[in-house]
């Protein structure tokens, strides 16, 4: 049958507050450094009023991990869904409004509940690492009311988030989707997301995996950490345990992608980076984007390497929506 979306994601939703940062005012304010760190708002407040003397912030964008990836999918020419939770508060407006500009369909378009939105903070040191600290606020609440199964059914491949595992509505939530996806053979995509979530709650992401997805996205640390191993490849043979295909990302290093038989190794870009924000989201949708549209894994991985390399040359999550197809054009020639 013909598919509507290439993927439906489900994640949290969140406006980020991007300001440069010295590892000085990290370690003054007590911040672990390259982490997601989830807070309270008061929290937040006491860094928002400590930072007003450091710089002022250079964007507001939404965001949110899952968000960022199928946004990317979008504007590489594909077809995406968002399920998240945000408030009817001005916070939320601009994550919708933001949403829809990008052509991407969501379950926030009708009422939405009173409260307070999500929020993350991304602190950027000088050596472009990304530290954040995030209020998730309603976000936190994003349960299995808010999946839509039709919609689900309509997609070629579903995408959980790991940052949800901190939840039990939000974990739960995770599960059911998978579930659902499974139900209607649609295949399962999971990203663990951040090294905390995999050192705090692996029971949490093992309940996501289930039996094993389909397509698994991590970064070096996360594999090395979930499999209790020291190197990459002993990393990925564990890995293989609960996923039919792997992703796993190396920074400058490039990565290194198992199609299921093979394993290739995508060449890193060399580029000056000054932001790593949202590099493994973008890497992720690109991914996405190209598998979903006839290319083999080693091309997805060329693809999302060029990509992501482009994103860490400048601030901000995401890449301009234009940059998109410039993109595509120069490495799928399309």
């Amino acid at each position: 049958m013909t598919k509507k979306y290439d993927v439906y994601a489900l994640g949290n939703a969140l406006v980020d507050t991007e300001i440069e940062v010295s590892d000085a005012f990290l370690e003054r304010m007590d911040v672990g450094k390259g982490l997601m760190t989830l807070v309270d708002e008061a929290r937040q407040a006491e860094l928002l009023a400590a930072l007003a003397e450091e710089a002022e912030p250079r964007k507001q964008t939404s965001g949110g991990s899952a968000c960022n990836t199928v946004v990317a999918t979008r504007f590489f020419g594909g077809s995406g869904y968002y399920a998240c939770k945000v408030a009817s508060d001005s916070t939320g407006d601009i994550f919708v409004n933001d949403l829809t500009a990008a052509g991407v369909d969501t379950n926030m378009n009708g009422n939405r509940e009173d409260g307070i939105s999500g929020k993350c903070l991304v602190m950027l040191t000088p050596d472009a690492e990304r530290t954040m600290n995030t209020y998730l606020g309603i976000s936190s609440e994003v349960s299995e009311q808010d999946l839509d199964e039709a919609a689900i059914a309509a997609s070629h491949y579903v995408y959980l988030e790991g940052y949800l595992v901190s939840g039990d509505s939000s974990r739960a939530a995770t599960v059911k989707l998978r579930q659902l996806a499974e139900k209607h053979g649609v295949k399962t995509s999971l990203t663990f997301s951040d090294p905390a979530m995999v050192q705090f709650f692996k029971d949490g992401l093992s309940e996501m995996l289930g039996d094993g997805v389909d397509l698994l996205f991590c970064n070096e640390a996360e594999a090395t950490s979930f499999t209790d191993t020291d190197n990459v490849e002993a990393a990925l043979d564990a890995l293989k345990a609960v996923c039919r295909s792997a992703v796993i990302t190396l920074g400058a290093k490039g990565a290194l992608v198992w199609d299921g038989i093979d394993t290739h190794q995508i060449e890193p870009v060399q580029v000056k980076a000054v932001d790593s924000n949202g590099a493994g989201d973008l890497f992720a949708g690109a991914f996405l984007y190209a598998i979903t549209h006839g290319h083999d894994f080693a091309t997805a991985g060329k693809l999302a390497s060029v990509a992501s390399a482009r994103l860490v040359t400048e601030f901000g999550p995401r890449l301009a929506a234009e940059a998109h197809p410039e993109i595509r054009k120069a490495v799928l020639g399309e």
